[in-house]
């Protein structure tokens, strides 16, 4: 079985796929060029992250792909029903990053409450000569401890965004599409545990009224989940982070209420136009940029290798028997 990881795999994941003696292409192939590379190869399986798109036209053209695997949750990149029509199997790795996303979302909390992501441009153009005033012009920060962390979507991502939470001495609230209870579990350096239980709202209404921090966790949607009428039910001050994908949040409309004081700022690490965001949002001081970077983190990739690596190798198996 030949493998070829177009978007890359961790050293981890490579070593597992090999030890049970399959080869593997770390060659990065232009999208215009995967269909010849797979053909001429004899390429069985195809991993992708978010670069490389597997859409009807790889599908049809590569007769000898048996398996196509995407490293993360998100699968828009691929033509999913279709490649199961024709016979393929599709794999993903959605737990395999969840930590390192939650994570982030918290990097832009902490960075937005105590004006970070601000006082790092600044730093180094006025440290020397405005220091007292920016220190001044920062006063108005947070802590996140007491305050109602809003987590929208309750899966893998959003269930580590509220046991971080939890963490931090957040008040929790969860929005579905309809209500559910589920119970997190809390795992500690000691070996001790902690359970919460906790119960979502599909109520938008009740939501948004109160929540000081919102965190997006949803997959890719046809629609804005926040849009116009969902800013103007939230509190004046509110915080949100988007780690979710591009087109959740409309973006022209959280400038303009950022402009008017409603949000007192944001955090994009996915946008409308990925991967050329508008300029209006890179030059806004009050949000928090990264550049889609939710999984990007040793820890993430080492995992997503493996996941995939015994997704591969168990179905190798089940093939030949």
């Amino acid at each position: 079985m030949k493998v070829l990881a177009n978007d890359g795999i961790s050293e981890a994941g490579r070593k597992a796929l090999q030890d049970a003696g399959i080869e593997v292409l770390d060659n990065r192939v232009a999208q215009d060029h995967v269909i010849n590379f797979i053909n001429e190869n004899n390429v069985d399986v195809l991993l992708v992250r978010s670069a490389t798109k597997v859409k009807k036209d790889i599908i049809d053209a590569c007769p000898t792909l048996k398996i196509v695997g995407r490293g993360g949750m998100g699968m828009d990149n691929i033509d999913v029903d279709y490649a199961k029509t024709k016979g393929l199997k599709v794999i993903n790795t959605p737990n395999a990053s969840s930590k390192s996303v939650a994570e982030l979302v918290f990097g832009h909390f902490f960075a937005l409450a105590r004006f970070l992501h601000e006082s790092n441009r600044l730093m180094p153009l006025e440290g020397e000569t405005h220091f007292n005033a920016m220190k001044k012009s920062f006063n108005n920060a947070y802590e996140l401890s007491g305050k109602t962390l809003g987590v929208i979507g309750f899966g893998s991502i959003g269930q580590e965004v509220v046991k971080m939470g939890i963490a931090l001495g957040m008040k929790i609230k969860v929005l579905t599409r309809k209500p559910k209870i589920k119970v997190l579990t809390l795992d500690f350096f000691d070996g001790q545990t902690i359970n919460f239980e906790i119960t979502s709202t599909n109520d938008s209404d009740e939501f948004l009224k109160d929540v000081d921090f919102i965190s997006i966790n949803t997959p890719k949607t046809n629609e804005y989940i926040i849009d116009t009428a969902q800013f103007e039910k939230m509190k004046d001050g509110v915080y949100i982070v988007n780690t979710a994908r591009g087109g959740v949040i409309n973006e022209v409309t959280l400038i303009d209420f950022i402009e008017s004081g409603k949000v007192a700022g944001a955090a994009l690490d996915v946008f409308e136009n990925e991967p050329t965001p508008e300029l209006p949002l890179l030059m806004n001081p009050a949000l928090s940029l990264s550049p889609h970077v939710g999984g990007n983190t040793v820890d993430a990739q080492e995992k997503i290798g493996l996941e995939l690596a015994e997704q591969i190798i168990k179905l190798q198996k089940e093939t030949i028997q």
